[in-house]
């Protein structure tokens, strides 16, 4: 707030909050609200032009994730505001403060353990890169129990979590117009289908350390269609995931898997800019090639920002919440500024 020579207070930035997700469902005690989605803005007072940031938060965090570090500084949220954005951040269906109702949205997967949050977030293969990380890599250290804390289960089915997230995420950029998408880890795949459904509203789309490699398989989660386990739309089309015929190679760490040429194209995803971004630390340096790869076979304009080709080192899979979390910021800003249109 500011107030110039005794006359009223003016706020600095504009914040609220609302829901996305009018639909319900009908149960044995009455009707009820499916899959809303809750969305926390803030923007500056006055119109700077810019366009609006929306931020999906991965895994079975939340949107805090972009608010604040564990060490008190201002997240991503607030610095993307500070630079003339209006933001939105959301809590995926059944994630924070978007209320998960087993009866309608389903069961939840088993949460993920804190020794199996440590060797995704903090490898120890990379633990002499890792310089950026404010805790330790223990159970009891406060930042892990901090971060581990905000974290939930997510629900068991993925491609049903897949295609209500890309609904929710379509419904907000139908309400705000176009905006630029920064999605993290396990909200890629909302990231890519809701691209994929509002092409038009989309005016980039940043793919930080996001789910894979393409086509990835485990206990639970399978993206059947590449980037996600819900359809996405090809050109020549696909009615099933099995009509995309791949290719695999298994001579690297991590099987590179592709279509076979020539291969189906992704339009509506390559209409949008894209930005991969990796930390120097982080175990996904192992594949962002193989997202980059299966990016450009499917015809869409992509760019990888390995962070320490810009100058910025030592980042692992929590850059946002890490030490230099706004050097990070300001690479992907840099990127926005080249790929981005006007408002």
């Amino acid at each position: 707030m500011s107030q110039a020579s005794g006359g009223p207070l003016v706020p600095a930035t504009l914040r609220g909050h609302f829901w996305v997700g009018s639909e319900t469902r009908a149960t044995d005690a009455g009707t009820v609200p499916f899959g809303q989605m809750y969305v926390e803005w803030e923007s500056p007072a006055r119109e700077t032009g810019q366009l609006p940031v929306v931020l999906v938060h991965g895994g079975g965090g939340q949107g805090l994730d972009f608010l604040q570090t564990p060490d008190g500084r201002p997240g991503w949220a607030p610095l993307l505001v500070a630079a003339g954005h209006p933001v939105y951040v959301v809590d995926r269906p059944g994630h924070g403060r978007s209320p998960h109702d087993p009866n309608v949205l389903g069961p939840m997967a088993p949460s993920m353990p804190i020794e199996s949050w440590l060797d995704v977030m903090l490898p120890e293969a990379f633990a002499p890169l890792r310089t950026q990380w404010s805790g330790a890599r223990e159970v009891e250290d406060p930042v892990v129990r901090h971060l581990t804390s905000s974290s939930g289960p997510m629900l068991a089915d993925w491609e049903q979590m897949h295609l209500l997230e890309q609904r929710r995420l379509a419904e907000l950029l139908d309400r705000i117009g176009p905006a630029i998408l920064i999605c993290h880890s396990a909200g890629g795949p909302a990231g890519y289908l809701a691209t994929d459904a509002r092409p038009e509203l989309v005016r980039a789309l940043v793919a930080v350390e996001t789910i894979g490699p393409p086509f990835l398989k485990r206990p639970g989660v399978s993206l059947d269609w590449g980037l996600a386990c819900a359809p996405l739309v090809f050109d020549p089309p696909a009615t099933r995931a099995s009509e995309l015929r791949l290719s695999i190679d298994g001579t690297g760490p991590v099987p590179l898997v592709l279509q076979e040429e020539p291969a189906r194209r992704l339009p509506n995803l390559a209409r949008v800019p894209i930005a991969v971004v990796t930390g120097e630390a982080s175990a996904f340096t192992l594949f962002d090639g193989h997202l980059m790869a299966f990016l450009e076979q499917a015809g869409c304009d992509a760019e990888l920002l390995r962070l320490e080709r810009h100058g910025v080192r030592g980042n692992g899979h929590m850059m946002m919440l890490e030490a230099n979390n706004v050097e990070v910021l300001g690479v992907i800003l840099y990127w926005l500024e080249r790929n981005a249109l006007a408002a």
